[in-house]
């Protein structure tokens, strides 16, 4: 078990956390969930004693071993892979390196013999015999192929060192496993086998993710970070988000309750105060009106943005026809002989294990790359707009207020306009004025999303249209690609997402491997290895 005792934590002047006491115990797994800046990474460093907090404590047994997902792509560099994960095992990986050196010394003693009998003994115990077994079995689930085990992590794409530092994390069993964004970088073949390992795992887990499906599918439990506090719920998020409005709604009903008794009051105290024969009830009714309750309803800090799609036209039924697109990056080539057409209505995700190859993809046909050979051509009817994946091209120009950078993607120019639009999208009051080049991944985000909306496209193109967003924007974003009534072509490693806005399926290896129309999970089913 661990357990935190009235923990606050202060940067500046911000509370961030007061007086937490939370529990997590064994055999469950915890969605740790807050809106952005709500402190979820920040408390996992707390978990783990990363951070020390202003007041309080963590108390974990002696006894029990915490592991935590490093984020650091780049600390293990010079050391092979195989090594890397077993070095997630602290103490196994500590006796091996002390039974190498014992054995390797030419001069070896009695006393180093009885010194490797004491280290076999922990080794056995430890299960160091089907340690790399172990290892090399998590390594394959992940997709990170027999032959890299041996090789450096510096050799390695930073895709696979995300799926090798997450083996580590998983490694040897770890009473306590802290994860945070567990499923970013990896693909969707990936994400399922942590899916079934999590839903097998027998000791605690808390981890932070935005991946709704991810969420439902792996937690018992859901610990939520709001108000500055961290309140936890049996049962996974869907059962968490339905409690939480129920409970909201509740609340807001009682007070309205409330209210609607004391308007009544208060119209019979100024009816009948003056009146004799009624000053008794009116009386009566003022000590009724001081009794009266109401809850205090407390300001969440989870906010949704407004995402909706108006298209200035319909487009006709030719929407595109892409004919032998072929294109090599570095020396590799990512896409070969690419074909397939679009109808109108269409609403098409982009699967693969190479995320470079999708994205390189959407890029030709946003026309921000050209193939090296091949064609595509849009359709006359059509407009087209596009969130690619990396829009650092967006803000590196001279800084703007996000009124000024919204303005030049808008028709309407008055500030009333942009302001009510940035408004909308949780850029209220002095928001509005924040300049371009200070603003989060997710900021950025919800800009690109407000420059398309105003683009009045009838056909979007989408690179990982939730990366950086929290839980409360991505239910937004899905909701309104949702209602668009267009044509989309994206990609996703989000389960949920994929499943609600996906009709036409395009799976591709190189070349096109899959081309489907049908539901994500219709095609999950479809894929399933026939026995």
């Amino acid at each position: 078990m661990i357990s935190t005792s009235n923990i606050s934590l202060r940067f500046g002047g911000r509370k961030l956390f007061e007086e937490v006491n939370v529990k997590f115990t064994p055999g469950n797994c915890y969605g740790l969930i807050g809106a952005n800046g709500a402190g979820k990474s920040t408390f996992l460093k707390i978990l783990s004693k990363e951070i020390e907090p202003n007041t309080g404590e963590v108390i974990i047994g002696s006894d029990k071993r915490l592991s935590i997902l490093k984020q650091d792509h780049f600390a293990y560099d010079n050391v092979p892979v195989m090594k890397t994960v077993m070095m997630g095992n602290e103490k196994l990986f500590k006796i091996m390196e002390e039974k190498e050196k014992l054995y390797a010394n030419p001069n070896f003693s009695d006393a180093d013999g009885e010194r490797a009998s004491e280290l076999e003994m922990q080794f056995a115990e430890l299960n160091g015999w089907e340690a790399e077994a172990e290892a090399a079995t998590m390594l394959a689930g992940l997709g990170i192929a027999e032959d890299l085990h041996q090789k450096s992590m510096n050799e390695l794409t930073g895709s696979e060192k995300v799926k090798v530092l997450l083996t580590q994390a998983l490694f040897g069993q770890p009473d306590i496993l802290l994860l945070d964004e567990p499923t970013n970088h990896l693909d969707i073949y990936a994400i399922q086998w942590l899916e079934d390992f999590l839903f097998n795992f027998q000791n605690t887990v808390i981890v932070v993710s935005h991946d709704r499906y991810f969420l439902n599918r792996v937690c018992t439990h859901i610990a939520d970070i709001d108000y500055g506090k961290v309140t936890t719920f049996t049962g996974n998020y869907d059962f968490w988000l339905q409690a939480s409005e129920l409970s909201q709604r509740l609340l807001s009903d009682q007070n309205k309750k409330s209210s609607d008794k004391a308007e009544d009051l208060k119209a019979f105290i100024q009816r009948f105060s003056a009146n004799a024969s009624k000053s008794k009830q009116a009386s009566s009714r003022q000590k009724q009106l001081e009794k009266l309750t109401f809850n205090e309803m407390p300001i969440s800090s989870r906010k949704r943005p407004y995402i909706g799609f108006d298209s200035l036209r319909e487009a006709g039924q030719d929407i595109l026809t892409v004919k032998g697109i072929s294109k090599t990056f570095n020396g590799e080539p990512l896409l070969k002989d690419i074909n397939f057409s679009l109808r109108n209505g269409d609403k098409v995700v982009l699967l693969g294990r190479n995320d470079l190859a999708k994205t390189v993809l959407l890029d030709i046909l946003a026309g921000e790359t050209k193939p090296d050979s091949g064609t595509f051509n849009w359709g006359i009817t059509t407009i087209q707009s596009y969130l690619p994946s990396d829009n650092s091209k967006y803000f590196e120009s001279d800084p703007l207020s996000l009124v000024d950078w919204l303005r030049q993607y808008s028709e309407k120019k008055e500030e009333t306009f942009i302001r009510g639009f940035l408004g909308k999208m949780l850029f209220g009051g002095n928001e509005a004025l924040k300049m371009s080049n200070v603003l989060s991944g997710g900021e950025k985000v919800r800009c690109m999303l407000s420059k398309m909306m105003l683009s009045g496209a009838n056909v979007l193109l989408l690179d990982g249209p939730t990366s950086h967003l929290d839980l409360e924007s991505i239910t937004a974003v899905n909701e309104g690609i949702k209602r668009f009534k267009g044509t989309v072509i994206f990609t996703s490693h989000d389960h949920e997402f994929i499943q609600t806005v996906a009709n036409r399926i395009i799976e591709i290896d190189g070349t096109i491997v899959e081309d489907r129309y049908s539901t994500y999970d219709e095609y999950i089913e479809y894929k399933k290895p026939k026995h």
